[in-house]
């Protein structure tokens, strides 16, 4: 059995790193992933051995690339393509038209939210994908909630299959970096957020909250921003304006977030929609306990209180709160108990090789 895996390749989040671990996981000979874009991906995908084909588009609307995957199909003798993203997913549908292969998508994020604030072009790429979404053989939903959307989407349960991601724990880490290394005080309370500047995450959710710290005179406190986007200059403008500069850290994308999450008292995450985030598993790994948002599977890493916060969406105020309970923790000297737990639990819940193996299992049952 030959399998595809298609994604845009200009992936470089969360998305990224669930494909790339599933494929570095599994039978390299029988897997293939193919991209659009040469990238962060890319070079990734090559630099861990995995089969990779660069399809080369040109542009988002270059449909010559159809003829090119389709031809690569049909000289390889793929059974099963497997997309992921909205693009991917587009072309899925057109390719599965011409060619006869099993299709299967996986849905990282609610499609509903993937175009967030891209006004009219965002309507029409989000239209575009939940057609196509209709049409798979199969899809793979990465939280209960997720498969509950596809279900109200009007695509039969047979044709689903909840599966959570997981990363590998037993991975031989770089050292991480010393707080001196970062410019963060050994004293302050930090707080480290690992997403997209784009506003399916909520970056200013995180920042009013930041505010309220302050003006509740917690001046000791530090928040670290990793990631880049479109929301980039007006999070630092707003930063700027209501006095948080010297709070606030923008350190951009980066490829060693696994040495900076060891410095942080706290791991957040303020998004609108997610399915179930890698970067929380990344946090909890480092022993790191955290505070997100009620998305996606969310609330099978956190079971209860004793593990960390789960707090509504776009509400400031409650991530105040939980922010605020985090720091009497620290200064009691128990908030890295609750670390070490949820470490624990997750090593035991969301191994990389059960992500792997529950996967593998669809093939075999939608290749038959």
């Amino acid at each position: 059995m030959k399998i595809l895996h298609l994604n845009a390749g200009n992936e470089s989040g969360g998305g990224m790193y669930h494909i790339l671990s599933l494929l570095n996981e599994l039978n390299r000979e029988e897997l293939f992933l193919g991209v659009f874009e040469k990238d962060e991906m890319y070079d990734r995908a090559n630099s861990l051995g995995i089969q990779t084909v660069l399809f080369n588009q040109s542009s988002r609307f270059d449909f010559s690339i159809l003829k090119k995957v389709i031809h690569f199909i049909r000289k390889n003798n793929i059974d099963i393509i497997h997309t992921h993203g909205a693009r991917a997913n587009c072309y899925g549908a057109m390719i599965r038209s011409f060619v006869d292969v099993k299709w299967m998508v996986t849905v990282h994020s609610d499609p509903r939210d993937d175009f967030m604030g891209r006004g009219l072009s965002g309507k029409l790429y989000t239209s575009l994908n939940l057609r196509a979404l209709k049409r798979a053989d199969h899809h793979l939903a990465i939280s209960d909630r997720f498969k509950q959307i596809l279900l109200g989407r009007g695509i039969p349960d047979e044709k689903i299959t909840t599966i959570l991601n997981g990363i590998d724990f037993d991975k031989e880490l770089a050292a991480p970096f010393t707080r001196e290394e970062l410019g963060v005080k050994e004293g302050d309370f930090t707080i480290i957020m690992v997403a997209r500047l784009e506003a399916v995450k909520g970056h200013k959710v995180a920042l009013k909250a930041v505010r309220n710290l302050i003006g509740n005179h917690h001046t000791d406190i530090k928040i670290l921003l990793i990631g880049d986007g479109s929301e980039k200059e007006a999070l630092i403008k707003y930063s700027e304006e209501h006095g948080m500069s010297g709070h606030v850290e923008f350190m951009g994308h980066r490829n060693d977030v696994e040495r900076i999450y060891p410095i942080a008292d706290i791991a957040i995450l303020t998004s609108y929609s997610e399915s179930f985030p890698l970067v929380l598993l990344e946090a909890a790994r480092a022993g790191v306990p955290v505070v997100t948002t009620d998305v996606g599977g969310v609330d099978q890493l956190i079971p209860d209180d004793s593990y960390g916060w789960i707090i509504p969406v776009e509400d400031s105020e409650q991530l105040t709160e939980s922010l605020e309970s985090a720091m009497r923790k620290k200064e009691e000297g128990t908030l890295s108990h609750m670390g070490e737990k949820i470490k624990k639990y997750s090593k035991r819940q969301f191994s990389v090789e059960q992500f792997a193996n529950n996967v593998y299992n669809v093939y075999l049952k939608l290749g038959k």
